[in-house]
């Protein structure tokens, strides 16, 4: 139920479904229809990237926000390689690794 609660918000956040002010069912139809069309393309990315298995070692798999801002700096500032953004990708995944990783050690009462 939990996972179901955070896709929920995830999709209100990335897709925009709670930025339309609703004057008629017809453009209200066609926002939902777009905002769910949208979190559908991320879910759908996201289990195909954790379907091809294990990630590289010490990074955080790919989420709905990633894809998301990866897909945005594509539309929205292509002037970059798309190297560029995967080295950014990786080194902020490796960074929430280590910063999950410090996490559960501290509540464990471990000192990392």
């Amino acid at each position: 139920m939990r996972q179901c609660e955070e896709n929920f918000q995830a999709g209100k956040g990335l897709t925009g479904l709670d930025e339309h002010q609703v004057r008629r069912w017809t453009s209200w139809y066609r926002w939902v229809t777009l905002a769910m069309l949208a979190a559908a393309l991320l879910t759908i990315a996201a289990a195909l990237e954790h379907a091809r298995g294990p990630g590289p070692a010490h990074q955080v798999p790919l989420t709905h926000n990633e894809i998301a801002r990866l897909l945005a700096m594509v539309a929205i500032s292509p002037a970059r390689g798309a190297e560029h953004r995967m080295r950014w990708s990786r080194w902020g995944r490796r960074h929430q690794y280590r910063s999950r990783a410090c996490h559960h050690l501290r509540q464990a009462g471990e000192d990392p």
